[in-house]
């Protein structure tokens, strides 16, 4: 199977919006590991924070697209000049299409995009009960910062924890 990997447009901002659902949250995200059916109910995302993210001066957000065109991944990430550092957050494969080593691939992407904006580190938030992709993103190189991070409060946007959060920060010397 062929995939192209590409940079994500507004034209994109609906297809997004449902990958990260898909993803993340609700039953479906249960076929792949990248769920958080477990620790939250409602939205990863809406339109109008995708529209945002797509539109975020000095923000890229990647994708992937199989043969027929259809997005089956994403990363977002935003150089942070002043820190000379790249963010990254919502790295997403679509269940169906997950243990074909895109995710790798697609995070090999952001450092060559992190190494081109002269970034010195990427740096993420991860959900601390996240424990098996807090080892994967170790396995190619993040590791914990010490630092943690508050979990926003519910909202229609983001989510409703079903159980107390928190982020871990996690960074990638380049």
């Amino acid at each position: 199977m062929e995939f192209t990997l590409g940079v994500a447009t507004e034209e994109d901002l609906l297809a997004l919006v449902d990958l990260v659902q898909t993803c993340y949250r609700g039953d479906s995200s249960r076929k792949g590991w990248t769920t958080e059916a477990d620790f939250l109910d409602g939205n990863r995302t809406t339109p109008r924070m995708m529209k945002s993210q797509l539109t975020t001066p000095g923000a890229t957000t990647l994708k992937y697209t199989n043969q027929e065109g259809k997005i089956i991944g994403c990363v977002y990430t935003e150089h942070l000049k002043k820190d000379k550092k790249m963010y990254v957050g919502m790295l997403c494969i679509h269940p169906d299409f997950q243990s074909h080593g895109l995710g790798k691939k697609m995070m090999t992407a952001v450092d060559d995009l992190a190494k081109e904006k002269d970034c010195t580190a990427e740096r993420m938030f991860v959900i601390s009960q996240r424990l098996e992709l807090i080892k994967w993103y170790e396995k190619i190189g993040f590791s914990h910062t010490g630092e943690t991070e508050p979990f926003p409060a519910a909202s229609e946007e983001f989510g409703i924890p079903k159980v107390p959060l928190e982020f871990i920060v996690l960074e990638k010397k380049l």
